[in-house]
């Protein structure tokens, strides 16, 4: 479900039609999470790590308004739901896209992601079907081997792209916290710099809370 933005009255009309006309709108900006509590409450509870806090992202994204913006046929439209499209990797080191379906409840999120899990590992190639392509989702992908400090995106300017890109790092030991990095990559047209801290905030308050 998704209900459509009346541009003319929109609070953000000519931010969006100024960005817009950029061949590249999305900006990025690089930060860092404390994921202490909730990858202790990962392992002592056996759940993935990465499911763990994908789904805690995912909640983090669903309650901001601006993540939730797409730009459908030079419509703007605010998505009820949003999804994840995950890069999942395969035991021969090729990866593929994924769709695992949002819900608020981890388990069955986490249930979905598995299913999905089993999906790459038992195909070749990307998976570009018609559910990794949703405009309703963030492509997510993740680099556990390694923290970062920067990061840019493969992209065709022939496309037309408004999906948010977050890509997380390794998790790593500071003192007795573990941080990772989080890099969010966003359409200038529908998302500022504001609404990325407001997602980074709530998504630590929601890492706080195990």
């Amino acid at each position: 479900m998704m209900k459509t933005i009346d541009i003319k009255t929109w609070k953000r009309r000519e931010h969006f039609e100024f960005f817009a006309e950029f061949d590249e709108p999305f900006f990025g900006i690089v930060s860092e999470v404390d994921c202490s509590r909730a990858y202790a409450t990962a392992k002592a509870q056996d759940h993935s790590f990465f499911a763990w806090y994908l789904h805690k992202s995912l909640l983090a994204v669903n309650g901001i308004d601006e993540f939730r913006y797409r730009i459908i046929d030079e419509q703007v439209v605010n998505y009820e739901e949003i999804h994840a499209s995950a890069t999942i990797g395969r035991v021969d080191g090729t990866f593929a896209y994924s769709f695992i379906r949002f819900s608020p409840d981890f388990p069955t999120f986490n249930q979905a992601l598995q299913e999905e899990t089993v999906q790459v590992q038992n195909s070749t190639g990307l998976r570009l079907d018609a559910e990794a392509v949703r405009q309703d989702v963030i492509h997510y992908s993740s680099l556990p081997w390694k923290k970062f400090t920067g990061l840019t995106h493969a992209r065709d300017f022939k496309t037309a792209d408004s999906v948010p890109k977050i890509t997380f790092g390794k998790a790593y030991s500071v003192g007795d916290k573990k941080l990772m990095a989080v890099s969010i990559n966003a359409h200038h047209g529908l998302v500022d710099g504001l609404q990325v801290a407001q997602f980074l905030e709530l998504f630590q308050n929601l890492l706080d809370e195990g």
